[in-house]
């Protein structure tokens, strides 16, 4: 009896010892691969990723979303760690074939901003100059915007929000008109015509605070 159960034991024993090694985990496989002198025959390293590859890759993710200047672009791609040589050459060829065009760039942003926002002209020249587009192209875009236009946009806006201010003093309308016009960039002189213009077609002027009249050539040009 002794004897069978020793020959058993040691038949476990021996089973215990000959059981096959498990299986590596994906990701110990993975780890053991990433060494090159442990990668199988048929799996040479991944080769590193070309520069100008990678930076039209982002340029063109980009540009997909939205129209972007090249200051925009090669900011992306400094961030991003491309070499400004593979960046350069890569937005280069991207200019070329007017994929970038910060000239159209503004022409497009003035058009959309001041008939959506009525932002005007200084507004929109600080809006460019933040995105990195160059002097001349500002002027050139800023300066398709007929002084006209801009008068008649200002007098739509102080129209349209002085509809939703019935029942304030009119000195607390005439300070808030003049503060939004302020923000989307009219000139003090503009903005003081215009609004002084819209409440004196109101009943009364009474209340008015006094301000600096019109600027002397009646718009600025230091956009």
């Amino acid at each position: 009896m002794a004897r069978a159960v020793g020959a058993a034991a040691g038949s476990s024993a021996t089973g215990q010892a000959r059981r096959p090694r498990r299986a590596r985990s994906g990701e110990d496989a993975r780890a053991a691969y990433a060494d090159p002198d442990l990668a199988p025959p048929d799996e040479a390293p991944a080769e590193p990723a070309d520069p100008e590859a990678v930076a039209r890759q982002i340029c063109l993710r980009m540009l997909t979303v939205a129209p972007r200047t090249r200051a925009q672009l090669a900011d992306a791609l400094r961030r991003r760690g491309v070499p400004d040589e593979a960046a350069e050459a890569v937005l280069e060829r991207f200019a070329d074939v007017q994929l970038i065009d910060d000239a159209m760039f503004a022409e497009a942003w003035v058009d959309s901003r001041h008939h959506g926002r009525g932002l005007a002209r200084r507004a929109l020249a600080a809006e460019l100059r933040q995105r990195g587009v160059a002097s001349e192209d500002i002027q050139a875009a800023v300066g398709r915007l007929d002084p006209e236009q801009e008068l008649a946009t200002a007098r739509a806006l102080v129209e349209r929000r002085l509809a939703g201010m019935r029942g304030q003093p009119r000195s607390t309308r005439f300070r808030r008109l003049m503060g939004m016009l302020a923000r989307k960039g009219y000139s003090e002189g503009l903005a003081y015509r215009v609004v002084r213009e819209a409440l004196e077609n109101e009943p009364s002027v009474d209340g008015l605070p006094d301000l600096p009249g019109p600027e002397p050539d009646g718009e600025p040009t230091d956009w």
